[in-house]
């Protein structure tokens, strides 16, 4: 059997992407669905670091919230 993974390129297909891997999550090493599974998620992380990517915070911020969380004033 061959396993045929598309890209992901819209929602619907990213959100049915992490329902199938939430499926295999259980599934054995070195297994085809574990094959499945590091293709799929490697699918994943390349369609969130383009629609949902993760900026770096604001210098001046990661300070304040870091002072907050040690309780030092402000």
């Amino acid at each position: 059997m061959v396993l045929i993974i598309n890209l992901i390129r819209t929602e619907i297909e990213y959100r049915n992407a992490l329902k199938r891997i939430d499926s295999l999550l259980d599934c054995e090493d070195k297994s085809k669905e574990a094959d499945e599974l590091d293709s799929l998620s490697i699918l994943v992380e390349n369609y969130e670091n383009v629609h949902y990517p993760i900026t770096p915070p604001d210098l001046i911020d990661a300070i304040r919230f870091r002072m907050e969380q040690t309780g030092r004033p402000i």
